[in-house]
């Protein structure tokens, strides 16, 4: 028996069109049919070969073709081989045009690009929780972006922001009693960001989150000895890093982000 298939056809990657053929697949209880994907097509001669094997094999296409000379040719080849064709997003581009008076930019791939982007949002968000608080140190070695400072410095949360933005960012809190790990010596190409404060501001955060926790407010974590002990140690091993430092005191976490961006990009 000849192997029936669903055609994804595209002139980009076409995981528009098999996302849909796959959606479609899993209402179905036959296991008989399979998907065969033809990406990145650019010429007529494609399309008729594609469409003449869906013909013979008794299969059908569903197309993701955004250039209009290889939609129409997708249609008539089709409509000549009588061999269902299903255009995934034509239909919706045409709404778009009709209702808004717009017109496609006709470039292939702007969709998997934005699928990209999320994807990378997505592992970046997964990649901060997963390596917060120096849980593991090897994520300092995998980050793209590594944040160290004493507890209470915004680590956690601009390692969140940041995420958002693609970025794959680990931190690691600094404390006397604890070395930092090797892995923090090494992985090149990632930039290590020290996160600081006024030893006051830092005072207030810490007795607020003292209270928060039904905690008393002469715990040494909150006391101005063991803040400033900490900020040193802090300092100590940002100046043998030799890396950039910035005061978060008073900063918003949206400021810090872009001026880590910026350097970044740079």
């Amino acid at each position: 028996m000849t192997q029936q298939h669903i055609y994804v056809c595209s002139d980009a990657v076409g995981e528009t069109a098999e996302a849909v053929a796959k959606a479609t697949l899993r209402q179905f209880s036959s296991e008989d049919v399979k998907i065969k994907r033809y990406s990145h097509l650019r010429t007529e001669d494609e399309i008729a070969r594609i469409v003449a094997e869906a013909a013979e094999t008794g299969s059908f296409i569903s197309y993701t073709l955004v250039q209009p000379e290889l939609r129409e040719w997708m249609r008539e080849e089709s409509a000549r081989h009588g061999v269902r064709a299903v255009d995934v997003m034509g239909p919706m581009m045409q709404a778009f045009v009709d209702t808004f008076g717009s017109f496609p930019s006709r470039e292939p791939g702007l969709l998997h690009s934005i699928d990209e982007a999320y994807h990378r949002r997505i592992e970046a968000i997964e990649f901060a929780v997963k390596y917060d608080d120096g849980k593991d140190a090897r994520g300092l070695v995998q980050a793209q972006v590594v944040l160290i400072g004493v507890s209470r410095t915004s680590k956690t949360p601009l390692s969140v922001f940041l995420s958002h933005k693609g970025i794959k960012v680990a931190n690691l809190p600094l404390m006397p009693e604890v070395n930092p790990p090797e892995e923090l010596k090494q992985g090149p190409g990632r930039l290590i960001v020290g996160l600081t404060m006024q030893p006051e501001h830092l005072l207030e955060i810490r007795s607020e989150r003292l209270k928060t926790l039904g905690l008393p407010a002469s715990a040494q974590y909150a006391s101005p000895e063991r803040i400033q002990e900490e900020l040193n140690y802090a300092a100590s091993v940002m100046a043998g890093l030799n890396c950039p430092v910035i005061d978060v005191t008073n900063r918003a976490i949206e400021e810090t982000a872009g001026i880590i961006m910026e350097w970044l990009n740079k």
